[in-house]
């Protein structure tokens, strides 16, 4: 079994935690390892789990964590204070756009994914949500990025994905972000598997220099 400890340093929206909840969904090989490995009993126990979980973070004021994005619908931090909790993803509304919504670079206002499901988002959105709720840095996930990480938006916002060799088919590295007390950011880079065999005995994983936020 597993559990989650949550931080006295964070309160209610800032001890909020996020959650990927594309966990239940099968193709991405979860399901068939639960499966192989323990039982179905214990997909569905995660899947339980997961839909009970925060789905999203507020750290010190100023930086907001998401696995999606912005969504419409997110006009302050109390809406997403009232996503009720169990629930699963909807095929819409603010939950559905914290989960699956996308940056896109050279693009305004906002418009339809082509995922088939909430939406992508202009850096200009970008820019007037940061102004409007006071936030320094959007951190989200969601979309496999090369370098382990990607900023967009004069690096107001940073995609962090954490998987490297994701489901095997990509040589993306994985990424970590630390925030230290006074918000400086840095990221600790994960190689995929071939590069590892190449690399083996060079100690920790890379660490990259540090951004002030």
């Amino acid at each position: 079994f597993f559990f989650f400890k949550q931080k006295t340093a964070y309160e209610m929206l800032r001890s909020l935690v996020g959650s990927e909840m594309c966990i239940r969904d099968r193709i991405y090989g979860f399901y068939d390892e639960c499966k192989r490995r323990m039982s179905i009993k214990i997909w569905k126990t995660f899947t339980e789990c997961f839909n009970c979980m925060p789905v999203a973070a507020l750290i010190d004021e100023k930086i907001l964590c998401m696995h999606g994005g912005l969504s419409p619908s997110l006009k302050s931090f109390e809406d997403i204070l009232y996503i009720p909790r169990p629930m699963e993803v909807p095929e819409e509304g603010l939950m559905c756009d914290l989960m699956w919504s996308d940056p896109e670079p050279d693009y305004r206002g906002w418009g339809p994914s082509d995922r088939g499901i909430s939406y992508l988002f202009g850096e200009d959105i970008l820019n007037e949500f940061l102004q409007k709720l006071d936030l320094d840095l959007i951190c989200r996930a969601h979309q496999v990025v090369e370098d382990g990480y990607e900023f967009f938006g004069k690096r107001k916002l940073v995609t962090v994905f954490s998987a490297p060799n994701y489901c095997g088919e990509f040589d993306n590295n994985g990424a970590l972000l630390s925030v230290d007390a006074s918000l400086m950011c840095s990221f600790q880079i994960l190689k995929p598997k071939a590069e590892k065999k190449q690399s083996k005995g060079n100690g920790s994983p890379k660490k990259l220099s540090l951004i002030h936020i």
